[in-house]
């Protein structure tokens, strides 16, 4: 059904939560399997990870750090994150290429928009690592510019702990009601939490649509990308 995504994991979701390490070698594995089968099955794929298991705006703050400080270490985080999936792709033999929009390199090549397309029409998974090279952004924003610029059909959101989107917090208020489908207008005017509000705005004109739905069953973005209806999808 999706013939170019960008997926958009979290940081949480490489970390090995029962050692306290910033990864988890087997969800590392299962991520890439997942990649795998998606490009087996024709799917170009771009990657977006955030960096929560391994820093966080709060511990600057509480250190006393500058925000925008804080933010670079972030973005740096993010390179961290998708090195380490890259690494595994290339144990699986999967074709990617690694791109930062901060300078590294040494690490991973500076992102440009035509190199990226490049690569990605030629049926390479590209990491896009760094966000988006400024500090004061989210990886949300990474996630829509990235998909905008290489033409992507959709964004697959994986979410933990929830399986789509709600009215509210479902964790914090029973009386919180799934919502199925809806617009970016709509994600705005009820001021949810899906996404960075920036990002939000940047989908909003175009035919790019957002899937959101649990991670919890690493196999869902396999079933979004054949067409199944799980979760919430949001498009304008």
């Amino acid at each position: 059904m999706y013939k170019k995504v960008i997926l958009k994991l979290s940081g949480e979701a490489l970390q090995d939560e029962h050692n306290h390490l910033i990864l988890d070698g087997k969800k590392l594995n299962e991520i890439g399997l997942l990649v795998k089968r998606l490009v087996d099955n024709g799917v170009k794929v771009g990657i977006v990870t955030g960096a929560g298991n391994i820093f966080r705006g709060r511990i600057a703050s509480d250190a006393g750090i500058k925000v925008e400080d804080g933010d670079y270490m972030g973005m740096t985080g993010t390179i961290i994150n998708c090195k380490a999936i890259s690494s595994v792709l290339d144990k699986l033999g999967v074709k990617n290429i690694l791109f930062s929009a901060l300078a590294l390199e040494d690490v991973a090549i500076k992102y440009d928009k035509d190199l990226a397309n490049s690569y990605i029409d030629k049926g390479y998974v590209c990491l896009f690592s760094g966000g988006i090279g400024k500090p004061g952004y989210t990886t949300d924003t990474t996630a829509a510019t990235r998909a905008i610029e290489v033409s992507a059909d959709a964004i697959f959101a994986g979410k933990n702990g929830t399986d789509g989107v709600y009215t509210s917090d479902p964790n914090k208020d029973k009386n919180a009601k799934f919502i199925k489908g809806m617009t970016y207008t709509d994600v705005i005017n009820m001021n949810l939490k899906v996404m960075d509000l920036s990002a939000i705005k940047l989908l909003k004109n175009t035919n790019i649509v957002t899937r959101v739905f649990s991670m919890d069953d690493i196999n869902n973005f396999i079933e979004v990308a054949n067409g199944s209806d799980i979760g919430t999808i949001i498009k304008e």
